[in-house]
């Protein structure tokens, strides 16, 4: 861009408004009429042969965008530059440039920021929106207008204040050739590139544009990325903290635990477990499901797996438990259908002084089943015996409490020398069997178990190995939430696996 010896170029008198403030409108010679031609917002520069045919749009700031399908429309470029000579420069690169682009001309950073803030939500009502600005070109030496500007000065100020203001519209800025440096800290500071004013034509200025424009998406684009996964890493922290941790010290049981939520990228399902010791020696072990798979559902099984916790160690029991556990439900719940099915045992103390036997012989438990599968009890001597479900009651929120129509009885079960029991949610049983419509079932796991019992798997690889047969069973993964637990009673302490 030539200038003359006073820095401005000669036809700078011809620009309507130069002088009085008001922005720059359509420039003589330059002012093009009709529709704008199908060339996408951004092409590469052509020859100078094909600008007939692409001329460029100019507008006045906050005049009417170019009407026309998406990919006919033109980038909008907002100026922001007070010297009119300059304006001209630009304007005849922007012309020269091959590109279909339309100008808005503001002269301070306050005007721009009319131009870029959108409209009021009352202000749209009934009227188009206009559409936003594809790229900012900003001189450097344009005022600020900053409200408050600071004594110490870098240069970039009014920069600043436009990231400020629009933080996701591009930035092209303009400085003179011994303003470079001043340029680089401008990239540095946010801007997507910098142009030296007297040393650029039209198509480096549309080069620049065009860059700048992906640049910015580029950088919108891993923006977006890095804040999903920081997301991610604190939801999986927030699940990872409320997944339980069993509370069996003195218990002198061996307690194996699996959860694999059906949700992808998931911590937690509807799916809650829990076990712990009370005062008295006893142990009480939950299991349970929530109908659904969503977050919704994950955050009620939470709900529901503390509320339990809290009940037991205020010393609340069976069914009285149990119907307090479905008003908690009732009153956390989404809506009316959402139920949950659960299995919940009390192991008595069988030793002297209330505490467990050593050779884990005389213990009793009392099963409660709400709707939800029985355990198996695996004995070292024979095969898997599925717990009778006789007395289970209806899933917790099916049936209402007050008039007696929701019950819960205990079933007793006597537990030999050697006992384990396994505890699991029907997503483990629902799978496929071969490519049919035949479910595994509880007599297919019990089965399943046997053999690998017969094979002289134990703990946790006896649970993963289940779960690794039913799912290739079931041709792949599982699709539901999946819990398992394995209690054994054992005369060392505690292990959890």
């Amino acid at each position: 861009m030539p200038a003359t010896g006073d820095g401005r170029a000669p036809a700078a008198a011809d620009l309507p408004g130069a002088h009085d403030g008001a922005p720059v409108g359509h420039a003589r010679n330059h002012t093009t009429t009709g529709p704008a031609t199908a060339t996408p917002p951004i092409p590469h520069p052509r020859s100078r042969a094909a600008l007939a045919s692409h001329p460029s749009h100019v507008s006045d700031p906050g005049g009417p965008a170019a009407d026309g399908p998406a990919d006919d429309t033109p980038l909008r470029l907002l100026v922001i530059e007070d010297d009119a000579s300059d304006a001209q420069l630009i304007k005849a690169a922007v012309a020269d440039s091959g590109t279909s682009i339309e100008i808005h001309w503001a002269r301070g950073l306050d005007q721009a920021t009319e131009l870029l803030a959108p409209p009021a939500p009352w202000a749209r009502r009934g009227r188009s929106r206009t559409p936003e600005f594809g790229c900012v070109l900003l001189d450097l030496a344009a005022p600020a207008d900053l409200p408050h500007p600071s004594d110490t000065s870098d240069g970039l100020e009014g920069l600043h204040e436009l990231l400020r203001r629009a933080p996701h519209t591009p930035v092209v800025v303009l400085t003179d050739a011994a303003g470079a440096e001043l340029g680089a800290a401008a990239v540095a500071a946010g801007a997507q590139d910098f142009l030296l004013k007297h040393e650029t034509d039209g198509p480096l200025l549309a080069r620049a544009l065009r860059y700048a424009v992906e640049r910015k998406r580029a950088d919108e684009s891993q923006r977006r990325l890095v804040e999903a996964e920081l997301r991610g890493q604190e939801n999986a922290r927030l699940q990872r903290h409320l997944l339980p941790t069993p509370l069996l010290d003195g218990a002198g049981l061996s307690f194996t635990r699996r959860y694999r939520p059906g949700r992808r990228r998931a911590l937690l399902g509807g799916d809650f477990y829990d076990a712990v010791r009370t005062d008295d020696g006893a142990v009480h072990v939950v299991i349970g499901d929530v109908c659904g798979h969503g977050p919704d559902e994950a955050a009620l099984g939470v709900a529901l797996r503390i509320a339990w916790r809290t009940l037991v160690f205020a010393g609340l029991t069976g069914e009285a438990l149990l119907t307090t556990l479905q008003h908690v439900l009732e009153h956390e719940r989404r809506s009316d259908e959402i139920f949950a099915t659960l299995c919940m045992l009390v192991i008595e103390p069988g030793g002297a002084d209330g505490g467990p036997d050593p050779l884990g012989t005389g213990e009793r438990a009392r099963l409660y089943l709400a709707g939800h599968p029985a355990p198996l009890l695996l004995g070292r001597d024979h095969e898997p015996i599925t717990l009778p479900a006789d007395l289970a009651g209806p899933a917790l929120g099916l049936l209402p409490c007050h008039d007696g129509q929701a019950a819960w009885p205990a079933h007793e079960v006597e537990l030999r020398a050697g006992w384990r029991l396994l505890l699991y949610t029907d997503g483990l049983i629902e799978g496929r069997v071969g490519a049919g419509s035949r479910r595994l079932g509880q007599d297919g796991l019990a089965d399943l178990i046997g053999d690998h019992q017969a094979a002289g798997l134990t703990r946790g690889r006896l649970v993963d190995s289940a779960i690794a047969e039913v799912e290739e069973l079931n041709g792949g993964a599982l699709t539901d939430d999946v819990a398992v637990l394995l209690l054994e009673r054992s005369p060392v302490q505690l292990i959890l696996g």
